[in-house]
């Protein structure tokens, strides 16, 4: 297993964990009648899950396992790979610290949300610019 795929199937188990965590914060709010203040978490659970965790596990698989690039470069642009999942996991730690600073009205959280979203835009083209190539016919 490449390198890169390890970084992303670990980072993908971290993230399924805090969502696990948020999930729970929230039921609790509701079962325990806790301050609404947690519903803040409700966009941070959806990202740490959805993106954290599925497209996290995602590239990582992917990475690992589609056909071959070419033999030179087997899975495509390295470094390329490794700015995907910088901007991926960058975008989505200025998502989880800026979701709930907007949730409480504070004027830093639209620009951190802004930045997330370009962040995880330019990981996503870049994942598709580098695994393009590998999704051919045998």
């Amino acid at each position: 297993m490449p390198p890169l795929t390890r970084w992303h199937l670990k980072t993908a188990l971290v993230y399924f964990v805090a969502a696990l965590l948020a999930g729970v914060a929230l039921q609790a709010r509701q079962a325990f009648n806790l301050p609404s203040v947690i519903v803040v978490l409700n966009p941070v659970y959806f990202h740490l899950l959805m993106v954290g965790w599925v497209t996290q596990l995602i590239f990582g698989v992917v990475y690992w396992m589609f056909p071959r690039y070419s033999k030179e470069h087997p899975r495509g642009n390295e470094r390329l790979a490794w700015a995907t999942y910088g901007l991926l996991n960058a975008g989505l730690v200025l998502r989880v610290v800026g979701e709930p600073l907007a949730g409480l009205g504070q004027a830093a959280g639209a620009p951190l949300l802004a930045l997330s979203a370009v962040l995880q835009l330019s990981a996503g083209w870049a994942f598709v610019v580098n695994t393009w190539g590998r999704v051919k016919e045998r």
